[in-house]
């Protein structure tokens, strides 16, 4: 939706809503032609495909060590990222299998960062979240890490291989570090509870929304977008509603596919092959039987030695981050680059993961995109007032320091000249916008951290700010 558009998405103010879970998808630029990458269906999908393998790592072990493929961003905030993505929304994956129209397309989630998938349907429709009063039911307590409160997720009866959690999104109980992030804000609401006696329920998910709201402004946005496009929206230092330009959800908020299929689609270079989640504990991110076991997928009860170090994800305390003046296992691990590479496991996800082909996420996100009609990159680009990345300079690969000679896209096929899926473009442009990222650990660490640039970074930051200006 432009800012000139003067209606809302077909479908949207027809369409039965919800205050609890409500929504339409819909897209910023319906005027722009979808990207094709070949003269027919086959030839879209091998050229998209050639193009994921081209984005995809070569194998690589779970680490926690120095890493060069290491940002400035603390690794907590790749999680936080897919927290948020849940907040906002959610799409069967069959119904985008069927129908590749944005306007039919159903968000079972309210767009709006409300934090329905903390809170559910709330204790009369879903009163198995809840302890009979206000607060959250808890699991059992789980130890390993810094927090000696640490509980995993409230769960059902069944084995514990097959224990599903009882919270509002069952999503967030598919990784072991998602997972204990839920916890958290459940914690947090309770102990709002706690130390406000008397306080109302509503007050009390108020409270713990506008922590959430304001972590997700001047926090989470400045971690991950370059300060020249976050400079660009505020007037004297604040968030501006009218520096918005391209979306304005007046009639009802909407998701835009550009954001929700490729924009915010940025986690998923972010990924590390795996997580150390404390002394005893590193695992990778899914398990390769029989040489490693273990991994951390979850939709099942938490290993109770699992509890996360929250020091070793997020820059809470000062840690040792290069191993020279410490113990290697107590160092701060940072979130990956945000480039055009993806790391290994990503690239064969397991059939408890995905049931359907191909197993290659890079590769889902661009079939996903072009069966959507996203744009190219440079369209959007155009549309925007941008001067688009010259092919030449849209990298495919490691955007690491020591690795200055990547391969552009062109040497995919040439049916990439001017003609950059979104997905891979935004990514491409964040190489190109880097900033010195000061990590506060010993020594003070500055690293060279690629971060969305003025494509990618716009249309996050308009989506956020166009869905808090319309709560």
């Amino acid at each position: 939706m432009s800012a000139q558009h003067a209606f809302p998405p077909r479908g949207l103010m027809s369409t039965a809503r919800s205050p609890l879970f409500d929504g339409k998808f819909g897209r910023l630029f319906r005027s722009l032609p979808p990207a094709v990458f070949g003269a027919s269906e086959t030839e879209n999908i091998n050229n998209l495909m050639k193009l994921g393998a081209a984005m995809s790592s070569d194998p690589d072990d779970a680490k926690d060590g120095k890493d060069e493929e290491e940002s400035g961003i603390p690794a907590l905030y790749t999680y936080l990222g897919q927290f948020i993505d849940h907040d906002l929304t959610f799409d069967p994956a069959s119904s985008l299998q069927k129908q590749n129209d944005p306007d039919a397309l159903m968000d079972f989630r309210s767009p709006a960062f409300d934090l329905d998938n903390i809170y559910g349907r709330g204790s009369s429709d879903q009163p198995y979240m809840y302890d009979g009063g206000n607060a959250f039911l808890l699991g059992d307590r789980i130890h390993g890490g810094t927090d000696p409160q640490a509980a995993d997720l409230p769960r059902n009866s069944a084995p514990s291989e097959r224990q599903r959690a009882l919270i509002g999104d069952p999503r967030n109980d598919e990784n072991v570090i998602v997972s204990q992030l839920q916890g958290l804000f459940l914690r947090f609401h309770n102990r709002i509870l706690r130390d406000n006696q008397g306080i109302s329920f509503e007050n009390a998910q108020r409270l713990v929304r506008f922590y959430y709201q304001y972590v997700i402004l001047h926090d989470f946005l400045p971690r991950i977008i370059h300060s020249s496009v976050l400079d660009q929206f505020k007037t004297q230092g604040r968030y501006d509603r009218d520096k918005l330009v391209f979306f304005h959800p007046r009639y009802g908020s909407f998701m835009p596919v550009e954001f929700s299929a490729a924009a915010y689609r940025l986690g998923h270079s972010m990924v590390r092959p795996g997580y150390r989640l404390n002394d005893e504990v590193l695992l990778p991110i899914f398990p390769d039987p029989p040489r490693v076991p273990e991994g951390l997928t979850g939709f099942r009860k938490m290993n109770e030695a699992w509890g996360i170090d929250w020091g070793r994800f997020i820059d809470t305390d000062i840690r040792n981050y290069d191993g020279s003046d410490a113990d290697d296992r107590k160092r701060l691990q940072l979130a990956y680059r945000l480039d055009t590479s993806l790391v290994n496991p990503l690239s064969r996800l397991p059939q408890t993961v995905v049931s359907d082909p191909p197993p290659s996420l890079a590769a889902r996100n661009l079939l996903r995109g072009w069966r959507l009609g996203l744009p190219s990159g440079q369209r959007v680009a155009h549309r925007m007032g941008i001067v688009p990345l010259t092919d030449e300079n849209i990298f495919i690969g490691k955007a690491v320091d020591t690795n200055p000679d990547l391969s552009s896209i062109l040497t995919i096929s040439p049916v990439f000249r001017h003609n950059c899926p979104l997905w891979t473009y935004i990514l491409a442009e964040a190489i190109q916008h880097k900033e010195l990222v000061k990590i506060p650990v010993n020594g003070d660490k500055s690293i060279n951290t690629p971060r969305l640039g003025p494509v990618g970074g716009r249309i996050v930051v308009e989506v956020f700010l166009g869905l808090m200006f319309n709560d």
